[in-house]
């Protein structure tokens, strides 16, 4: 299934059911006395988030919902049944802005979320509602309320409390494959993360986090260049970055060059995602000899000496339970909670 992140929709609650006219036929009361039932409410649509979805590829499909309408009032003083309300089922972190204002409406972040975005219009009063001592037998009806119409905008951003950043093929689908159980496309061309994918990490019986792997940048991604903003902006809701640079060639130009050119993106896509604590993952460590490593682990140290720096292989594994270990603490999920 592609992914779809952002649609726009055109949502209408029901109308509600018009008043009924009515009299009942009985000997001795004037026109039989009036018994014409109010209309029914009509439907509501809601939103649901569920964690099962993942994408809002329906919304692309079908952009018109519209509830149903209320029923007209009966005679016998019988009420119009209320119209079905609609809900519909979005991904977790769906957030509902009205297209026309730019309001944010909701953001659904808790499983099973729900939030009525348009009410469906009252039912209209049957004419036994207009009885008095002064009119005795009342023609009068209402009809029912129109419902409500809205044209909306969802916009999806993936949840996770840490964002793996990189350039194409910098190892994030590899390691996020051996922290967790998602199971990404993994390939050596780059672009292989057409979507973000999100993966559970377990720390012990009772705390795991989630991490999302996000596709790699490039130059220009800020402007859209590759798949630039598609999903930059997913990176918004994490707790923190963790940015993986290749360590393969073993050149310390490359990697200062790596890291400025991806903060680059960030500044100019968005401050916050600037500002936002960001550790460095020294990757495929596994491809260096061993004379090479206490060079680099030296080197690269000095380099980013004001921050958290790892140095791992996703494929031996190496620094990997000494990297999700400290990112528990981080996150106060320790051990010992």
């Amino acid at each position: 299934m592609r992914f779809i992140d952002e649609a726009i929709i055109e949502i209408s609650s029901g109308d509600g059911g018009h008043g009924c006219l009515s009299f009942r036929r009985e000997k001795f009361i004037p026109k039989g006395g009036p018994d014409g039932g109010d209309g029914g409410k009509g439907g509501d649509i809601s939103f649901i988030a569920k964690e099962s979805l993942q994408t809002l590829q329906d919304f692309k499909l079908k952009r018109k919902y519209k509830a149903q309408n209320g029923f007209q009032g009966k005679g016998k003083n019988m009420h119009g049944k209320d119209g079905e309300d609609t809900t519909l089922e979005v991904p977790l972190g769906t957030m509902l802005i009205n297209d026309e204002t730019n309001e944010l409406l909701c953001d659904l972040k808790t499983s099973n979320q729900i939030y009525t975005a348009v009410k469906g219009g009252r039912g209209g009063l049957g004419n036994a509602r207009f009885k008095s001592s002064t009119n005795r037998a009342p023609r009068k009806t209402t009809e029912g309320f129109p419902g409500e119409s809205l044209k909306l905008r969802l916009e999806l951003k993936v949840l996770a409390d840490v964002g793996l950043l990189g350039k194409p093929n910098a190892g994030k689908s590899t390691l996020i494959s051996k922290i967790s159980s998602a199971k990404p496309k993994i390939a050596d061309y780059p672009f292989t993360t057409l979507r973000p994918n999100l993966g559970v990490v377990q720390i012990n019986s009772y705390s795991s986090f989630v991490v999302a792997d996000i596709p790699g940048l490039i130059p220009g991604a800020s402007k859209g260049v590759g798949l630039g903003t598609d999903f930059l902006k997913h990176l918004s809701r994490v707790k923190i970055l963790l940015h993986l640079i290749d360590i393969e060639n073993g050149d310390l130009t490359n990697i200062k060059n790596d890291y400025s050119g991806i903060n680059k993106e960030l500044e100019s896509f968005s401050k916050d995602l600037q500002h936002k604590e960001q550790w460095i993952l020294i990757s495929k460590m596994d491809k260096l000899s061993d004379e090479k490593k206490e060079k680099i682990y030296t080197k690269v140290n000095k380099l980013f000496h004001r921050k958290n720096v790892f140095f791992i292989s996703s494929f031996t594994g190496e620094g990997t339970e000494n990297l999700i270990n400290k990112l528990g603490k981080h996150l106060n999920y320790e051990e010992d909670q």
